[in-house]
């Protein structure tokens, strides 16, 4: 279920971001968060209200590196042994 958030008009004019720039700045600001280890990519994704895809689409247009742990290495090195 995507968040909405509502801003005031005092807010939006504070914030100084056009009304038609507005949710692709608060996605850049999460994908920020997640790059900070501040937000998990699941929660970030999810409070952008984005599929995983489009998400990590997101990250790497804003030059943003998907953490990556040792497990998820492991994991996916397996996957990539059993192709054919």
């Amino acid at each position: 279920m995507p968040l909405q958030l509502e801003f005031s008009d005092e807010i939006q004019d504070a914030l100084r971001i056009p009304p038609d720039e507005q949710e692709g700045r608060l996605r850049r600001e999460l994908a920020w968060l997640y790059e900070k280890g501040l937000l998990s990519l699941g929660k970030a994704r999810q409070l952008a209200g984005m599929e995983k895809w489009n998400f990590l689409l997101l990250l790497a247009q804003e030059g943003i590196s998907r953490q990556y742990d040792k497990k998820e290495l492991v994991r996916d090195l397996s996957i990539l042994n059993h192709l054919p």
